[in-house]
């Protein structure tokens, strides 16, 4: 029933769609509590301080989830309201025959990027499994499409990531997701640290890959979305710690193209139990 109710969004325009999840998404930040605490703080740590762009922060969130429907069973008509004016970044990239590390941040709609890059050969995600039962048949139904499979975020979705690069092949993950399991580091992102998962770098570093910086600017009105693309410059560093900072300051530098659009209510700057000891600097 409750796959039934969602893919029966799809059928709606993408324009209402994406209206209804604003609203959605402001009446839900305008509650007090730990999601609108959460926003501001995080907002405010990469220098954003309006209550407006608190408000439209929120509003792209929601937009974000509610477009969903439209991308997953209606894949054909969003790519064709989908553009990229640096598309010759990914093709020369590609070109070369040694794959393509693509990197989403949470930033506008990363489920459209992952489509999107499929239209250029195959592409293999990573994903961490729902943690709703209710929620596994949307998602199984909804998660591969021709050129685009999807592997667990374990041990042998990592194998999978480092057979598909050294066959040339593209794959793609979120590097702003806290690390589990203690494979993370310390570093700073927007002013403050984080604990960055260090999995990225480590198989760019392995593989000798193209790493591409990737987002889907959500445009006004239902129009679509724009592909952005940012190659990281090479050579890259050669310490997994030194090139997951580059990553860091690149991302900063995607997402401050449309920071309204990123999901700052995430809780990027979270300590688990297993992380590394914080470094004493940052309570200076």
């Amino acid at each position: 029933m409750l796959l039934f109710l969602v893919r029966s969004l799809a059928i709606l325009p993408l324009s209402w769609l994406q209206a209804i999840g604003r609203v959605v998404g402001v009446i839900v930040y305008a509650f007090p509590g730990r999601y609108r605490r959460r926003l501001q703080a995080n907002a405010r740590r990469a220098g954003y301080h309006s209550p407006a762009f608190f408000r439209q922060a929120a509003a792209q969130s929601g937009a974000m989830i509610f477009e969903m429907p439209k991308i997953w069973w209606r894949t054909q008509q969003c790519m064709a309201i989908t553009h990229c004016d640096d598309i010759h970044i990914l093709r020369e990239a590609m070109a070369a025959g040694r794959g393509v590390l693509h990197l989403t941040p949470h930033l506008g709609c990363f489920e459209m990027t992952a489509r999107y890059g499929a239209t250029y050969g195959p592409l293999t995600v990573m994903f961490r499994p729902s943690r709703s039962r209710l929620l596994d048949p949307i998602v199984e139904s909804a998660r591969d499409m021709h050129n685009l499979r999807a592997v667990p975020a374990n041990r042998q979705g990592i194998r999978e990531f480092v057979r598909a690069l050294r066959r040339g092949e593209s794959v793609g993950m979120l590097p702003d997701q806290v690390p589990r399991e203690g494979d993370g580091v310390w570093l700073p992102f927007f002013g403050d640290y984080a604990l960055t998962m260090t999995l990225a770098a480590r198989l760019a570093l392995q593989t000798k890959v193209a790493v591409i910086l990737t987002a889907g600017q959500r445009l006004p009105h239902g129009k679509g979305w724009r592909i952005h693309y940012l190659r990281l410059p090479e050579p890259l560093p050669d310490t997994p710690e030194a090139l997951t900072l580059l990553i860091n300051q690149s991302m900063e530098t995607l997402i401050r193209r449309f920071p309204e659009q990123y999901l700052w209510s995430y809780n990027r700057y979270k300590r688990p139990d297993d992380a590394p000891p914080y470094p004493d600097e940052a309570h200076g």
